[in-house]
């Protein structure tokens, strides 16, 4: 990755991974992502707005030598996980004189994380300046976004708010700022439904802080800078809202084909009745696209056969996941077959102790779904649709 100016003597140092598929060997990366990093060059001093991953160390080091820095001062660690700080140590090698910034608690967690000496450390406090030489960069505590040790830096002079993961998007693109803003939007609510969902009352806080800055350009750690800030934060504060959508997920597995015909029977159900329905195959579908379905919908139904008495493996990975996600989903439901017995209901219904939602009668057949089991599953749909006609 080239370096590039973004402002007067600030520049974007940071590596774009094209080929990174899986991050945390859990979340699915479509397109990738970028590990953004930023110099901010003073009169007096020099600051280093995060590092990149590991694996791309070098391209940092690179970037960095181009620029023909002969010192580093600072190097400003918002965020102590390591595709954002796993190049401090290399960095430090390259400029020994050069201090870490960072709040106490992620000063505790890189220390423990890189082995980092406390010596190294110039610990900062909310709110606090830092002077460069005609140029001030602020810090604000932004924690659970996603971790309790992040905090955020704002130019003074030019207007910029870094953030970190706060408002990131996975999303390798050689784009320097947002162009395709629809592709944007997509990538952002993504990496907002698997990281930062989890933490929506604390983040929707963290915005209101924001308004005490007046900033021309966010530039976060994960995908493009955005140079209109209203797309992401008009973005976000929809999606931490408590307004949902009236739409029906069904998350199911099916063995033999009982639960699918009951899924097929509830899905013709509810549009025949007008509600917008999305059906899940858990086996085959992708974790991410299960993620941002739940950022907005209303309810969600578990359809699962019964196996050695309780839910599918596959329906208990959704359920915990959901569960995890903490989404503002209002009603929540199973629906599914069994041969002899279990406790299907009964066990996902107790996996879902963080959600706030109504669990909706259960339609649960023995074998072969019969009549009368088509016809619950036709009340469950005159339910759900007459809740979703008064949110």
């Amino acid at each position: 990755m080239t370096v590039r100016e973004i402002g007067r003597e600030v520049y974007s140092v940071g590596s774009i991974d094209w080929d990174r598929r899986l991050f945390d060997e859990l979340i699915p990366l479509p397109d990738g992502t970028s590990y953004n990093a930023y110099v901010v060059k003073g009169s007096e001093k020099t600051a280093l707005i995060d590092t990149v991953d590991p694996t791309k160390a070098e391209e940092l080091l690179s970037n960095l030598r181009m620029l023909g820095l002969g010192r580093m001062d600072y190097i400003v660690s918002h965020h102590a996980e390591q595709d954002h700080s796993g190049s401090i140590p290399q960095v430090l090698a390259e400029y020994p004189s050069a201090k870490v910034v960072a709040n106490e608690k992620c000063k505790e967690f890189l220390k423990d994380l890189l082995l980092i000496p406390d010596e190294k450390f110039l610990v900062i406090n909310d709110g606090e300046r830092l002077q460069l030489g005609g140029r001030t960069l602020q810090f604000m505590n932004a924690p659970w976004v996603h971790w309790p040790e992040t905090f955020i830096t704002y130019l003074v002079e030019d207007k910029i708010l870094f953030t970190c993961d706060f408002f990131g998007s996975h999303l390798a693109t050689s784009d320097l700022t947002v162009k395709d803003e629809a592709h944007v939007y997509r990538a952002a609510k993504r990496y907002y439904a698997e990281i930062m969902m989890p933490f929506r009352a604390t983040i929707r806080n963290n915005i209101e802080k924001l308004k005490t800055l007046d900033y021309r350009m966010i530039a976060p750690s994960h995908g493009p800078i955005y140079d209109r800030p209203s797309l992401i934060l008009d973005a976000y504060r929809d999606w931490t809202s408590d307004k949902v959508k009236p739409e029906v997920l069904i998350f199911y597995v099916s063995m033999h084909g009982s639960t699918a015909k009951m899924v097929a029977r509830l899905t013709d159900a509810l549009m025949a009745k007008g509600v917008t329905v999305r059906q899940f195959n858990l086996p085959r579908s992708d974790l991410g696209e299960i993620a941002v379905s739940l950022v907005d919908a209303a309810t969600v139904v578990i359809a699962t056969p019964t196996v050695l008495g309780g839910p599918h493996p596959a329906a208990v990975y959704a359920t915990y996941l959901a569960n995890a996600l903490r989404p503002k989903t209002r009603y929540a439901t199973v629906i599914g077959s069994y041969g002899w017995g279990g406790k299907t209901v009964e066990t996902i219904a107790g996996m879902l102790g963080n959600l706030k939602v109504e669990v909706l009668p259960p339609v649960i057949a023995k074998g072969h779904p019969r009549a009368e089991d088509y016809q619950a599953l036709d009340r469950l749909a005159l339910t759900i649709a007459e809740k979703h006609g008064n949110l």
